[in-house]
């Protein structure tokens, strides 16, 4: 380990000198100068971790240098006339302390150490915030939901790399967020970031849209272009709703993953291309292999990593710290005077289903921030209908505006997640007595419980009296 740095500003007396000495021995590493603008520029240039200045010398400019650096050093001032008010202002001014001459050279090497441990404590709280902030964000989503943050963490683990990923969610989950946010954390992040929308396009363009065309190679091509896969070259492409593809599309996706080679519509030249790809799909790309409509092999290729993003409604404890983000911005963007959202409101877009997802909460966080009617959101102002319902609940019957829309596995899970819950507490956790009252063995419930992310309910005793005989145990 390095010796610490000290820069010391002090007149050029034998007081001083042996103050430096003092340092030194104490295992210091000292600069000493008689001349502030020298200081100053040693303070920019090469830094130091504590500085120490006589106040009539240019002490005070010192502790302005330091204070305007992004890490800067703690500045110590030595003071031979002030008065006890002068250094308590001093010290509301960012100074760490200020020693009244005469000082021995034991007071100032305790002083020292102490402005040390205080700067190192600082530095490593910030740190430690930093770190914090950045597990529960990424790019620019934020979460608190543990499987949220576990997607977080392997995105991050294989950013920077040129392994194929596959992004599953429901549309609006922030899939094209997550892709440019992997593209930044890249060393690919100076290259391009090109994003294809295979389902906003026609199939008759998308193959034009992705490898390019030659002029003359059908009506309308009037002149050369270049596809998406040779405008990402060097960078990141993000194929989103890739299950729209068409079978022979998916043959030469196929063969330009593989290869990294392709051909323009109407071209014979063969190019190649650097790119890493990021696939996203809002179905089951494995049902879709199953049923037939998408090639395994495909499907295999931009498999290589893959993260499935839960949706809004099963990590509700993520909404309020949303809604906090987008109305700060939103606020901001709109300059709107709009600090907080009502906690019945809060409670009540909780209590969404939300089938848009995120990208729902936000328009509908910026819709009230437009036409709000005060400092405070309310549910009028956030256009809620409907009674609040826990977060899985089913709807009392004959709500059906309350059900949200989509595939009916989907849709069948809500209800079923809730019943496990009302069992869970109905028992006080005991999974035993869940599964029979249920009527299922143990781990079926143990495989639901893990697929609604359950398994942290508060559990109960560890042996129940009544155990079944038989049952397969969690």
């Amino acid at each position: 380990m390095s010796a610490r740095r000290i820069l010391l500003l002090d007149h050029p007396t034998r007081l001083s000198s042996h103050l430096a000495d003092a340092l030194r021995t104490d295992g210091f590493e000292v600069e000493a100068t008689d001349e502030p603008r020298v200081a100053l520029e040693l303070l920019r240039s090469e830094g130091c971790d504590v500085a120490l200045g006589d106040s009539a010398l240019g002490g005070e400019d010192l502790l302005r240098e330091a204070l305007s650096l992004p890490d800067g050093p703690p500045v110590i001032l030595l003071d031979d006339f002030g008065s006890a008010c002068e250094a308590v202002e001093a010290i509301r001014r960012g100074a760490f302390d200020v020693l009244a001459r005469p000082v021995s050279d034991e007071q100032i090497l305790l002083c020292v150490r102490r402005a040390l441990e205080q700067h190192s404590l600082t530095r490593e709280n910030r740190d430690l915030k930093r770190d914090l902030a950045r597990r529960f964000e990424f790019g620019n989503l934020k979460s608190r939901d543990p499987r949220m943050l576990r997607v977080f963490e392997t995105l991050a683990a294989v950013a920077d790399s040129r392994a194929n990923l596959l992004l599953q969610g429901e549309s609006g989950t922030g899939k094209t967020m997550l892709a440019r946010a992997v593209h930044l954390r890249s060393s690919r992040a100076d290259g391009p970031f090109v994003a294809v929308h295979c389902g906003a396009l026609p199939e008759s363009l998308l193959e034009s849209e992705l490898f390019g065309h030659k002029k003359g190679s059908f009506t309308g091509a009037v002149r050369d272009r270049v596809g998406k896969f040779e405008a990402a070259d060097g960078g990141t492409l993000f194929l989103d709703e890739i299950a729209t593809a068409s079978p022979d599309l998916q043959v030469k996706l196929l063969q330009a993953i593989e290869e990294r080679t392709f051909q323009r519509v109407g071209d014979e030249e063969t190019r190649s291309v650097d790119v890493r790809l990021i696939a996203a799909a809002n179905q089951d790309l494995e049902a879709e292999v199953e049923a037939g409509r998408f090639r395994a092999d495909l499907y295999y290729r931009i498999h290589v990593v893959a993260v499935e993003i839960p949706p809004l409604r099963d990590r509700t404890a993520d909404v309020p710290l949303l809604a906090e983000h987008f109305l700060a911005r939103y606020a901001a963007e709109h300059q709107r005077p709009v600090e907080a959202v009502d906690p019945a409101a809060l409670e009540a877009l909780c209590a969404q289903p939300w089938p848009g997802n995120v990208r729902e909460l936000e328009n509908t966080i910026e819709r009230a921030v437009l036409l709000s009617h005060g400092p405070i959101l309310t549910a009028r102002d956030l256009g809620l209908r409907g009674e609040n319902r826990p977060n899985g609940a089913a709807a009392p019957a004959g709500d059906w505006d309350a059900l949200p829309l989509g595939p009916l596995k989907r849709a069948l899970e809500i209800p079923e997640r809730a019943l496990i819950l009302r069992a869970l507490e109905l028992h006080g956790g005991s999974r035993q007595k869940t599964a029979v009252t249920l009527g299922i063995n143990r781990t079926t419930l143990f495989n639901k419980m893990r697929k609604y992310d359950l398994l942290e309910y508060p559990a109960g005793p560890r042996q129940d009296p009544d155990e079944l005989p038989g049952d397969a145990p969690c």
